[in-house]
C-alpha cells in the first residue's frame, strides 16, 4: 500500500536489520513501506507523542502500554476524550506475524490501513485526529528533533513532513515489537527440556491434544492462527462466532497472562475465569446464539485446569518477567 507523501525517491535509508528470536522469519512488509531504523526510531517517537490526540494528553501508547505487554489493562479501551471505545485493547506484540488487525473482520491487510482507524475514528473518537491533520504536520514541523527524524526517515522526499509518512513510521515501530523469549519458547525452539514446569508441560499436552483441541483457533507463532511467512500471502484469518454479538478474531496468546481482563470486551478478570467459560459454553450460551462449530463442552478436573493455567503462563516473554501478577 502506497500513501500519500511515500513516493519511491532516488535515496532510501539503509535496509533494515531484525534481530529476531528463534525460530521467527522476518515478517511480511508491505512494498511501499520498507523497514529502516531511522523510520522506526521516527515511529516510536510518534506512538508515544500525545500531540497527536485532539486532547494533547493521549498517544498510541494510552491503550497499549510496553509494561502491560502493549495493552492498558482494562475491560475496554478509553478514548482520548475519555470516552469508553467498544473493545479491549489488542496486544501489539508480534503484531508485524498478524493476518488481521482488530477484533472485527474490517477488512484492513495492513498496519497501515488499520491505524487510520483509530487516528480518524469519530463514533467512538479514539486519537480524533479528523479535521486536525495539518495543524499537527505544522506543529511536529516545529519541532526540530521531529522534523530531523522525518528528514532522516524519508530521505529525498520534497514532502517528508506528511500524515502518510507518519502513518508509515509508526507501522514500521510496530512491527518492531517482536518478542518471544518466553519459557515456552526456551522448551521449543532452544529445546531446554528443562524450562516447562511439569504441570506446564501437562497443560501443553492437554492445549495440542484431541480432547481440548484449543489448537484449532489459537495456532501459528503467535498462538492466534497461521503465520505471515516471509514471501508467501497470509491465509485467512480465524473469526471465532459468537452468534447475536457478530464475529471477532481469535486472539493470540502469548503474554496472555499478562493481558488481562479478557475477550473482546473483557468480562472476564483472569485466566480461570475464561477457561470456566469454555468448559461450560454450551450449557452457558444465551438463547438462539449459535456456537462456532469447534466450540464444545468439555470438562478438566482441578488440577487440569492448573496445568493448563501454568501453560499459559509459560507463553509471558521473559522481559515481561514480574510486571503483572501471573494469578
Amino acid at each position: 500500500m502506497v500513501l500519500a507523501g511515500s513516493a519511491a525517491t532516488a535515496a532510501q535509508p539503509p535496509a533494515y536489520r531484525w534481530d529476531l528470536p528463534p525460530g521467527f522469519p522476518p515478517p511480511r512488509v508491505p512494498a511501499g513501506n520498507p523497514m529502516s531504523e531511522a523510520k522506526a526510531v521516527l515511529g516510536k517517537r510518534l506512538f508515544f507523542d500525545t500531540r497527536l490526540s485532539v486532547t494533547g494528553q493521549y498517544s498510541c501508547a494510552s491503550c497499549h502500554r510496553p509494561e502491560s505487554a502493549f495493552t492498558d489493562g482494562r475491560a475496554r479501551a478509553v478514548g482520548a476524550t475519555g470516552r469508553r471505545l467498544n473493545h479491549n485493547a489488542m496486544s501489539l506484540v508480534n503484531v508485524a506475524y498478524a493476518v488481521s488487525f482488530g477484533w472485527t473482520n474490517a477488512g484492513f491487510d495492513s498496519l497501515e490501513a488499520q491505524m487510520r482507524r483509530p487516528l480518524f475514528n469519530q463514533h467512538p473518537v479514539e486519537i480524533g485526529l479528523r479535521g486536525r491533520e495539518a495543524a499537527l504536520l505544522r506543529e511536529l514541523a516545529a519541532d526540530p528533533a521531529v522534523r530531523a527524524g522525518f528528514a532522516q526517515a524519508f530521505p529525498g522526499s520534497a514532502n517528508p513532513i506528511s500524515l502518510g509518512h507518519l502513518i508509515q513510521a509508526i507501522a514500521c515501530y510496530e512491527r518492531t515489537l517482536v518478542f518471544a523469549r518466553s519459557v515456552f519458547d526456551r522448551y521449543i525452539f532452544d529445546d531446554d527440556q528443562s524450562a516447562l514446569t511439569g504441570a506446564a508441560k501437562r497443560g501443553m499436552a492437554l492445549f495440542f491434544g484431541p480432547r481440548l483441541a484449543c489448537a484449532q483457533c489459537h495456532f501459528g507463532l503467535n498462538l492466534a492462527g497461521p503465520a505471515a511467512i516471509a514471501g508467501k500471502p497470509p491465509p485467512a484469518p480465524i473469526f471465532a462466532d459468537t452468534g447475536t454479538q457478530g464475529r471477532f478474531k481469535v486472539p493470540g496468546l502469548r503474554n496472555v497472562a499478562l493481558t488481562a481482563p479478557y475477550m473482546h470486551d473483557g468480562r472476564f478478570v483472569d485466566l480461570r475465569s475464561v477457561l470456566d467459560h469454555y468448559e461450560h459454553i454450551e450449557r452457558d450460551r444465551a438463547p438462539g446464539e449459535t456456537l462456532d462449530p469447534r466450540l464444545r463442552t468439555f470438562h478438566l478436573a482441578v488440577g487440569e485446569k492448573q496445568d493448563l493455567i501454568d501453560f499459559l503462563e509459560s507463553l509471558s516473554d521473559l522481559q515481561y518477567a514480574g510486571s503483572a501478577p501471573l494469578h
